[in-house]
């Protein structure tokens, strides 16, 4: 044992970096996931107590591993289900001693089939952010709840119900079949991407949610490690590197929103921008290029622009273009509408807009008016940017947002 430690403060620590780690390989022994995460649920209670009394073990995940496991044997043999996990983790046990001890073991990274599992197609997609924020991330029921404005019984129940359907559907504990692999990882992908766009736009009214970009980002690095030659993992990874490069500059210095023009460029995070124009380019040499790969090179362009004036807009609309000419979608005509009218001119950008103002649900989303607002105001078009401003800062849900546009609103003349 080492020398008494602040058991609460290891176990958090823990809990935050190796629970997926831990829990996916009690999981590969188990094979059921409520028995998995309960059992280690009881192997921390236990923690806390043996850990503050006799100090930490030298391999304190090795011994929480085995600590659940004898809880998990516990909980069978008291549900008398004397079937094969039983005996499976009988003989795990006397072969690595009953006592959890301080000596070394290896736990096998089963990661990778914990992520295929949480987002498995039975679950509804809320189903599977919860559960992979839950087994990967160690997030507490009330985080989750929280991340989903949602009460915390009731996201405890969403999250028994996700694990029971799981059971009751006999999904098992595996990476999904070959045939399966590409559209099962889009959907790891994608999961991971919603996690870290609710961090970046939240949707209980804050500016961002750093503790949901931060841990997208950890996903996105797990994944990054186990998918070493997938394109679309590393371009993932890199686009949320380089966009939160600037996450300090987005506010000022009384908490107010700062546009992209006004930004400090040099408080931006140069390792984040090195890391992910690394990825980009390594996900961008795997033909055909990828949705997050492209989004990451429009990403790329923007961070390694020595000024706003100074960035290459040209070839962040040609990037767009490819972009939408792969995954057409109307959100991506607005940020292309932005680019072109500093490549060309406000006309341009005005005209790409008006295009797909009738597609989809664009009237009731916020970055259509407010751009349309920035456009019709550096034509000085003065009144219809003042009632596009008024509807973008309506549809605001972040004050710092809403005030930022006011500003804007404020400076244009009306009469």
């Amino acid at each position: 044992m080492l020398p008494p430690v602040h058991a609460q403060s290891l176990v958090a620590r823990l809990i935050r970096e190796d629970w997926g780690r831990i829990l996916s390989s009690l999981l590969a022994s188990t094979g059921d996931f409520a028995l998995a995460e309960d059992s280690l649920q009881d192997a921390v209670v236990s923690a806390l107590e043996v850990w503050s009394r006799d100090g930490a073990p030298r391999n304190p995940d090795a011994w929480l591993i085995t600590v659940a496991r004898r809880k998990a044997l516990d909980r069978i043999r008291h549900s008398q289900v004397a079937d094969r996990k039983s005996n499976e983790l009988a003989l795990w046990l006397e072969q690595h001693h009953s006592d959890p001890e301080d000596r070394e073991m290896s736990i096998p990274d089963h990661r990778l089939e914990l992520i295929y599992t949480c987002c498995h197609p039975a679950l509804e997609e809320k189903s599977r952010v919860a559960l992979t924020l839950r087994a990967l991330g160690g997030l507490s029921t009330e985080e989750i709840a929280n991340a989903f404005l949602d009460k915390p019984a009731a996201m405890a129940a969403r999250l028994t119900r996700a694990k029971h359907k799981l059971g009751a559907a006999g999904v098992a504990f595996k990476l999904p079949d070959p045939q399966d692999i590409a559209e099962r990882t889009d959907t790891v992908l994608s999961v991971v991407y919603l996690i870290f766009t609710e961090g970046c736009h939240a949707t209980n009214g804050e500016m961002m949610r750093e503790n949901l970009v931060q841990e997208a980002i950890r996903l996105g690095r797990i994944l990054a490690s186990l998918l070493p030659d997938h394109a679309e993992a590393k371009g993932l990874l890199a686009l949320m590197l380089l966009s939160d490069s600037r996450r300090l500059t987005r506010r000022g210095d009384s908490g107010e929103f700062v546009p992209l023009e006004a930004q400090n460029r040099a408080r931006w995070d140069k390792v984040r921008i090195s890391e992910g124009v690394a990825l980009t380019e390594a996900a961008l040499s795997h033909a055909p290029a990828g949705r997050y790969g492209l989004q990451a090179a429009i990403s790329a362009v923007h961070a390694q622009a020595k000024s706003f004036d100074e960035t290459d807009w040209p070839q962040i609309v040609a990037l767009y273009d490819v972009l939408y000419g792969r995954f057409p979608n109307p959100i991506l005509r607005i940020n292309q509408a932005l680019a072109l009218s500093y490549a060309d001119c406000p006309e341009a950008g005005l005209r790409l807009l008006a295009s797909v103002e009738d597609e989809g649900k664009l009237a009731s989303y916020q970055p259509f008016h407010a751009c349309r607002a920035d456009l019709l105001a550096r034509l000085g078009r003065h009144l219809e940017a003042a009632e596009s401003y008024r509807a973008a800062i309506a549809l605001s849900r972040a004050p710092e947002e809403a005030g930022f546009l006011e500003t804007r609103l404020s400076a244009l003349r009306l009469n």
